[in-house]
């Protein structure tokens, strides 16, 4: 604490000693004045010596309990208590630098990852006629350095470290040495899965000696699911003063939107990925209140928009379009029921009894995995008539992947449902599943754009 508040904290100590010598027998006050005296000059000795005020007290306390029996009575009844709030005040005097220097490093990151964004430019790679490559290596400019916050957040060996850098250096190599085509598929599917293939690596650095345990595996992703809540508050934030500034310049005549695409968005979408991941780690108590909430209100509705889809297909008898954007939007819609289902997990007691907010989980799954066996139909389908390409196989892939999580999540929850099974054996699935994503996105980066010719 700082030197006015312990010099405070001290005289508040000291009179509560002199009162307690008072209080339990008549002793003359030129006694008290002496022991104080004594008690004073061991405080200051043991200053000087470089104690803090709350250590010196107390242990000039104990000392001149050897020479007072008053003393010594005060010291054993109010030891426990002096020595809980030496460990308090020491521990939110560490607390507070640990946060300080989290909030350095944090903000720091962030404004290199919002300087990484520009360095291509100055070797002529502007973002308006080289719009691929910073597509491609989006998640480079970013990834890293969370990792690398985490690295340092989490004291992770130096032989970790080195194989998470291997990691990125790997993805960056992938993204950048292949010859894409600009308008080809491989080259939006690799812009699409090489931030997932480099997240399980930020949660390998997340999680740092834990990524083994279910529970370290379930806190990253409890983080994720926090991240993209802070990362959407921030965006919307920043969306309402963009417009504003807009306002402001366009009112003397300024047009200020070409700053706002070179500059504003790509280095300020970069830097707030940093920003919100430090967010969470400061105030996760705040944003644990809300997770529950938005779970509980979001399930049930995205299980209605499923099960009126699947009653709107068989109610018109049409066919699924699985064109691109078609699958795009279809696999993201998959992908955000996923992220439900693993983002409730997270934020529930395993040891809670099964209740309706159980059953109403189970039929969102079920719906995801009956609209997941549509669309590997049609994918299916249109792969048999009109042959094999990059996005239906990556598609594919994909839902086959959805299809075993989603249909074996459902069977494990109807047993914890019926309680002949326990919500540990889920969490153990499906966290135990999240490497398999990664994979295959990798496959994605490394196999397809060779094995389909780089279009």
């Amino acid at each position: 604490m700082p030197a006015s508040d312990q010099a405070v904290w001290l005289e508040e100590q000291i009179e509560r000693w002199r009162s307690y010598l008072r209080r339990r027998q008549a002793i003359h006050s030129a006694d008290v004045a002496e022991l104080e005296d004594h008690l004073r000059e061991q405080i200051a000795a043991l200053a000087e010596a470089g104690l803090a005020a709350e250590e010196a007290f107390f242990v000039a306390v104990k000392r001149l309990g050897d020479l007072d029996a008053l003393s010594r009575e005060f010291a054993r009844e109010h030891s426990e208590r002096l020595w809980k709030q030496l460990v308090v005040a020491s521990g939110e005097a560490g607390e507070g630098r640990a946060a300080r220097a989290d909030a350095v490093v944090a903000f720091g990151l962030a404004v290199a990852a919002a300087v990484v964004v520009k360095v291509p430019a100055l070797f002529g790679l502007d973002l308006d006629r080289h719009e691929g490559f910073y597509v491609r290596n989006a998640s480079l400019f970013v990834l890293p350095l969370l990792a690398g916050y985490f690295v340092w957040k989490r004291r992770l060996a130096a032989g970790t470290a080195r194989w998470l850098a291997a990691a990125f250096l790997a993805a960056a190599v992938f993204a950048n040495v292949y010859p894409f085509r600009p308008d080809g598929s491989t080259v939006a599917l690799t812009a699409l899965h090489l931030p997932i293939a480099l997240w399980l690596v930020v949660g390998v650095a997340y999680a740092g000696g834990r990524w083994g345990e279910v529970a370290g595996r379930m806190d990253f992703i409890r983080f994720s699911g926090e991240l993209f809540i802070y990362y959407v508050l921030i965006a919307l934030g920043g969306g309402v003063l963009v417009g504003l500034m807009a306002m402001l310049f366009q009112a003397i005549g300024l047009d200020v939107e070409p700053f706002f695409e070179s500059w504003l968005l790509p280095c300020g979408a970069a830097g707030a990925v940093l920003v919100a991941s430090w967010l969470v780690e400061a105030k996760q108590g705040v944003i644990e209140n809300m997770a529950p909430v938005l779970t509980r209100l979001f399930t049930p509705l995205f299980a209605a928009v499923i099960l009126a889809y699947l009653a709107t297909l068989v109610w018109t008898g049409r066919g699924v379009n699985i064109e691109r954007e078609a699958l795009i939007a279809f696999d993201l819609l998959l992908a955000v029921v996923l992220g439900l289902l693993l983002y409730s997990s997270s934020a529930r007691d395993p040891r809670s009894p099964p209740g309706l907010f159980d059953a109403v989980t189970v039929v969102l799954v079920a719906s995801a995995l009956l609209a997941d066996a549509v669309a590997l139909w049609a994918i299916a389908a249109r792969i048999t008539e009109l042959g094999f390409t990059p996005n239906r196989v990556a598609a594919l892939g994909e839902n086959v992947i959805l299809l075993v999580n989603l249909a074996w999540s459902a069977a494990l929850y109807l047993r914890f449902l019926t309680r002949r099974g326990s919500f540990a054996s889920l969490e153990r699935w499906q966290t135990a599943y999240l490497p398999v994503y990664a994979v295959w996105a990798a496959t994605v980066v490394v196999v397809f754009p060779p094995l389909f010719d780089y279009v």
